[in-house]
């Protein structure tokens, strides 16, 4: 039988025991949700900006790829990953990771009004440093990249996502958020730079080929689908009728799906994460606000 790993042998391989992880994820949800309004809202911005160019770089390379589905997929959750590697190695504030702070709460360091206020600031923020990049990449034409071939990947991908149904889109919300924040939670534990890189990408990877929702993500991908939509050369490339494009609209996204798998994604970070992790490292120790 195995004997389990001491604290001395978690230290020689770099890392941190899930206990350990545990109390530092709690006390970072306590500095994440006490951050000054300006920090907050500059670091959401960056966030929503780096998930962005993640996503921006899975659709190049998702782009006319002979590769099949699952090895396609495979290697753009791995270019996606970027986006969470900028987030925590680079330094930046993101909703869906920081759904973790609800562990801060459980314990009664942070109170329900100072954690609700750092989500609503983290999110919009992030919201709109996706939506600031859409309009950079849009600007820089790369979307008209291999004939627009580019820009046909990106539209294919924004009218998938507007076409879910709504509990379809709240379960793959909560299916990626448990993943994104297993990422965050390992790359707590692991204690170098490498170790956080590859702590990222195999979690980031898994919910990107499995096709589960971000909302930030989406953030990025829809409203690109929206600008491209009117673009005659993406449709050109796309081959997509006018009627595969009409739920393609500001209703279908913020409605039809950003609203759902922000649901899904508060349930699968806080819920099935955070709460459980809270629960079976932190209980009885609660140190009041």
């Amino acid at each position: 039988m195995t004997e389990p790993t001491t604290g001395t042998q978690a230290s020689q391989l770099d890392m941190l025991l899930p206990p350990e992880v545990a109390r530092a994820c709690e006390a970072a949800g306590e500095r994440k949700v006490r951050m000054d309004l300006v920090t907050m809202a500059v670091l959401g911005g960056l966030a929503g900006a780096f998930i962005g160019l993640g996503a921006m770089l899975f659709t190049v390379t998702m782009t006319a790829s002979t590769l099949g589905y699952g090895p396609a997929r495979l290697l753009g959750g791995v270019a996606f990953s970027l986006g969470l590697i900028l987030v925590i190695c680079a330094g930046a504030e993101l909703f869906t990771g920081n759904t973790l702070a609800v562990m801060a709460w459980a314990s009664r360091r942070v109170s329900t009004a100072l954690l609700l206020r750092a989500w609503g600031i983290v999110y919009v923020a992030n919201f709109a440093g996706a939506l600031l990049t859409v309009l950079l990449v849009y600007a820089t034409k790369q979307w008209s990249l291999d004939d627009a071939r580019v820009g046909a990947t990106a539209l294919e991908i924004a009218t998938a996502k507007v076409n879910l149904a709504f509990g379809q889109a709240v379960a793959l919300g909560i299916a990626c958020n448990v993943l994104v924040t297993l990422a965050v939670w390992l790359s707590l534990a692991a204690q170098t730079f490498a170790g956080k890189v590859v702590a990222i990408v195999f979690p980031i990877t898994a919910f990107v080929a499995a096709g589960f929702e971000h909302s930030i993500a989406n953030s990025y991908f829809i409203p690109m689908g929206l600008l491209l939509k009117d673009e005659s050369a993406v449709r050109a490339a796309s081959s997509m009728s006018p009627e595969q494009l009409s739920n393609l609209t500001w209703s279908g996204f913020l409605v039809d799906n950003l609203l759902p798998v922000t649901i899904g994604n508060v349930i699968g970070g806080a819920v099935l994460v955070g709460a459980v992790y809270w629960f079976v490292y932190l209980r009885g120790t609660k140190t009041g606000v």
